[in-house]
């Protein structure tokens, strides 16, 4: 079962209610003025992004041969891990080879990674692209190329 979530807005110095329904499931959870609640802050993902950065791995697959057959999902993982952006790291310590540093790329789905985790993962990817791929072009280029691709619409 989902976590619910009750949308805040940020106001100077606060957080309040973004709607009614908030407001209301806030009341009927018994929170008054003073309470101090725990809270895990996340700013929600304009599903837009995640068509982008689909749009994104296309555009890589498609013209940089070292991706050439790979689907738009695995084409991210792998350059999550290229760019060590949005990765778990640990110290594998392996038999008859020594400390080996292993990166697991994040999930960066919606409930997994917040609007600013995935600005911050997504632009990593395009300058490690525009730094080892496409040297001629900036990650703010490579950004508008993929909003040009019909998967981001």
């Amino acid at each position: 079962m989902s976590k619910e979530r009750i949308m805040l807005r940020v106001t100077k110095g606060a957080l309040e209610p973004a709607d009614n329904y908030s407001r209301e499931r806030l009341r009927e959870r018994g929170y008054r003025v003073g309470d101090v609640l725990a809270a895990d802050l996340r700013k929600p993902r304009n599903p837009a992004f995640f068509r982008l950065a689909h749009a994104f791995g296309k555009l890589v697959a498609d013209n940089i041969e070292e991706f050439s057959g790979m689907d738009a999902h695995s084409v991210l993982k792998r350059l999550q891990i290229e760019a060590n952006v949005g990765c778990d790291e640990m110290l594998l310590n392996l038999p008859g080879v020594g400390k080996v540093l292993y990166r697991m790329p994040q999930s960066l789905a919606f409930d997994s990674m917040d609007d600013g985790q995935f600005r911050e993962v997504y632009m990593g990817m395009c300058r490690h692209v525009a730094e080892r791929y496409w040297s001629g072009l900036s990650a703010e280029q490579i950004a508008a190329m993929a909003e040009t691709m019909p998967e981001a619409a």
